[in-house]
């Protein structure tokens, strides 16, 4: 019997039914051919459910059958197998040959199984379906007890076909859509992400842009943990922005997409990704990295691109950004400069240059202390000039110690972020003040330095390196408007000084003492003059002369206040005036000078002075009668033996 079941049904060998042993042991009916159908044109899928739709439409409803069903590809393989006992019951391939013998197989499923007995008188019928070339698609086959299973199977096997494609269709439709659905997500994602691209370069504000991006990504990737590592200083408050570690172990994936500008991603087995690491780049470099974790889900490569899309357009919007903040403050600090140089050269006078520098530049830096220093002639001291400190105005800094002497000698600007963490040296200022930030620049004049500014605060970390670089640039500035200061100053000493003696001009005591008749109440004049200054000239020459005249100069400018005004009259004589002095005070201090001459100069010589004085209450005050009268004065005391004073 069991040889018998083996010669009439087909062996199997590895889930490959040869059609061959099928056809010698079965009815075998004439090929069912077929146009616009290939091998290549559905997966095994649409054959397995174009079968199972042929069976259930046309085989079970209405038609009393009971056997089997198959359906094998052309090259024999086992696809599908159906057992049809009142109802259809489909089986995969694995679980048809789970037996190792084909009739052990055929009993099981076979309606005699219950029975235990196996099923004696079957029969199979087997018909292939061919394309236009001739080439086998797939073989249809029945086994059952009826005799007419070949004319049943040649019978329906026309409406297979049609159940073929119908499915085919299904899943080209499926398929289709699937695509669409594909392709319309996909439309829609680049599309929100060209509109976010595009609101992003319409941003100028850098704290914007940044916001804008982080809040897209979040968007896009609500399931995602963001950060954002920036290479240098960004904008605070509630954004996830951190400053890039280049030392951090843990940050490698971010320090290589910084590195190479490109997105990185953690090495995976599978095309999931779970963390992404998307440089910030423009054009000119790469400002930072756009850090990405996901937890339960995972990115894909569609992903990826697009984080790629929106950190590009990002980094090039923050660069525009950065470019024009960048230009603004350089416009800013241009139309500074451009204000402070027209406003210092509005006065030629030191203090008041000195009194407006200091007050624009706490303005500018929005600093508690500035104080500005020039050093002495000698070069070995720094005396403050002006500070808005009254205890250290004037205060004298030696060149070799603090921070005026640090930028004095090395003639470079000085930061210091904190003062309590960062002592390179020992500061009176910064200690007087409790300031902890200072920034200090050198002021140089014709490329020498001849001064120190200091600008400090108390909070620590306060100013930029921006700021350390503008307040380099304003010192220019001041270095000239205090140069055309000392080159005025230096000019007008020369015009209104002599040059031999170092007393006033004439002309310049003329217009004091107009100046000062105009509204003090008294004055009085002295005029000196050197007793035979001839024959100085004509006997020891006149260099020996001039020596004469030089002391005689300094005695009377030693014989006076600082207050009162000593002049070179002319030739060899000498005039003081002395503001609010009558002429009986003004006689003691020609007599001192009379005497001093006589007993100091060497060689030695006389004077004669004469002497007068206008009050306010006098009918004729000018300059010219005050100066005829001590004129008058002298040439009396010349005609009364010289050496000697005389009132006028």
């Amino acid at each position: 019997m069991e040889d018998e079941r083996s010669a009439t049904l087909p062996s199997q060998k590895d889930d490959i039914v040869d059609p061959n042993v099928w056809l010698t042991t079965g009815l075998q009916m004439p090929g069912f051919a077929v146009s616009g159908v290939n091998a290549a044109s559905f997966k095994e899928s649409v054959w397995i459910e174009g079968f199972r739709s042929w069976v259930v439409h046309s085989i079970t409803e209405g038609m009393s059958f009971k056997g089997w069903l198959l359906l094998t590809d052309g090259s024999g393989k086992l696809l599908s197998l159906c057992v049809i006992d009142g109802h259809p019951a489909f089986y995969a391939p694995s679980e048809c040959w789970m037996l190792d013998r084909a009739g052990e197989a055929l009993a099981l499923a076979s309606s005699t199984a219950v029975s235990g007995k196996p099923l004696r008188s079957s029969g199979l019928a087997t018909m292939s379906v061919i394309d236009e070339n001739g080439r086998t698609l797939c073989v249809i086959g029945t086994v059952s007890q009826s005799d007419t299973k070949g004319d049943m199977l040649y019978q329906l096997a026309g409406f297979f076909i049609p159940c073929l494609l119908l499915e085919a269709e299904k899943v080209h439709y499926q398929q289709q859509a699937g695509k669409q659905r594909r392709e319309k997500a996909e439309f829609l994602k680049k599309e929100a992400i060209f509109l976010s691209i595009q609101k992003l370069f319409s941003l100028i504000d850098v704290q914007m842009i940044l916001s804008e991006v982080i809040y897209q990504v979040h968007d896009f990737f609500p399931d995602a943990k963001v950060d954002l590592l920036l290479s240098q200083d960004g904008p605070g408050g509630e954004l996830p922005i951190k400053s890039m570690n280049i030392f951090d172990a843990n940050s490698e994936l971010c320090m290589r997409a910084f590195m190479e500008g490109k997105p990185a991603t953690v090495p995976s087995a599978s095309a999931s990704l779970t963390e992404i690491a998307a440089p910030l780049a423009g054009k000119q470099g790469v400002y930072g990295v756009f850090h990405l974790r996901m937890g339960e889900f995972h990115f894909s490569q569609s992903d990826l691109r697009h984080i790629s899309m929106i950190t590009s357009a990002a980094g090039i919007a923050f660069e525009n950004g950065k470019l024009y903040e960048q230009s603004n403050l350089l416009i800013n600090e241009l139309r500074l400069i451009n204000e402070l140089t027209k406003r210092l050269n509005q006065s030629l006078k030191l203090n008041e240059i000195f009194q407006y520098a200091v007050t624009e530049l706490l303005q500018i830096f929005g600093a508690d202390y500035c104080c500005i220093l020039l050093s002495d002639p000698e070069g070995e001291k720094l005396l403050v000039q002006v500070c808005n400190i009254p205890d250290i105005d004037h205060e004298v800094f030696e060149v070799d110690e603090d921070f005026p002497g640090i930028v004095y000698r090395t003639k470079e600007p000085v930061i210091v972020s904190d003062y309590d963490k960062e002592q390179l040296v020992k500061s009176k200022l910064m200690e007087f003040t409790g300031c902890r930030s200072l920034i200090a620049s050198p002021i140089f004049v014709n490329g020498d330095v001849v001064g120190v500014i200091l600008i400090t605060h108390r909070v620590p970390n306060y100013f930029t390196y921006e700021n350390y670089k503008l307040l380099y640039v304003l010192s220019a500035p001041i270095g000239l408007a205090i140069s055309n200061a000392s080159l005025h100053a230096e000019v007008r000493r020369m015009v209104i000084t002599d040059n031999l003696t170092g007393l006033y001009t004439r002309r310049y005591l003329d217009d004091q003492v107009n100046l000062h008749q105009k509204v003090d109440l008294c004055g009085s004049l002295i005029v000196v003059d050197i007793d035979d200054f001839k024959r100085v000239n004509d006997t020891l020459g006149h260099l020996a002369g001039d020596q004469v005249i030089i002391q005689v100069s300094e005695i009377s400018r030693t014989c006076i206040r600082e207050t009162d005004i000593a002049a070179r009259w002319g030739g060899e004589e000498l005039a003081v005036y002395l503001p609010h002095v009558g002429a009986e005070q003004a006689n003691i201090v020609a007599e001192r000078i009379r005497l001093r001459v006589f007993e100091e100069t060497n060689p030695n010589v006389t004077v004669s002075c004469g002497v007068s004085d206008w009050h306010a209450s006098d009918e004729k005050v000018s300059v010219e009668h005050l100066f005829y009268r001590s004129d008058m004065a002298l040439y009396m005391a010349k005609r009364a033996g010289k050496n000697r004073i005389k009132l006028g």
